[in-house]
């Protein structure tokens, strides 16, 4: 038997540098990158505009677009597998779908 291995699908950063991570399997998992943001690379993430605009699906995970043109060798991603297993389970955040329509309304 094959064993799962996780590919992400879809995200949805927010503004306390959390992001919300969408699995093929259908599990939504939620990621605190604040962790993130003392280490190496992973600093310029503390821009709250660049973890909000880059933030991204990239190498089937979760990724941040460096560059600005998805070049998959140059951006910062994270294992999905370990997302899957790490990140706890959440529901859909229903105040991100309701903002995002609010959005696409006007």
């Amino acid at each position: 038997m094959m064993e799962y291995y996780p590919e992400v699908v879809q995200v949805i950063p927010t503004e306390d540098y959390k992001v919300y991570i969408y699995f093929d399997d259908g599990s939504i998992k939620l990621f605190d990158a604040s962790s993130l943001l003392e280490k190496g690379e992973f600093q310029r993430l503390k821009d709250k505009k660049f973890f909000m605009e880059r933030c991204t699906v990239l190498n089937g995970t979760l990724a941040w677009d460096v560059s600005g043109n998805y070049d998959e060798t140059t951006c910062l991603d994270l294992d999905p597998l370990v997302l899957y297993q790490t990140c706890p389970d959440v529901d859909e955040p229903e105040w991100l779908i309701k903002q995002s329509e609010d959005k696409s309304i006007k």
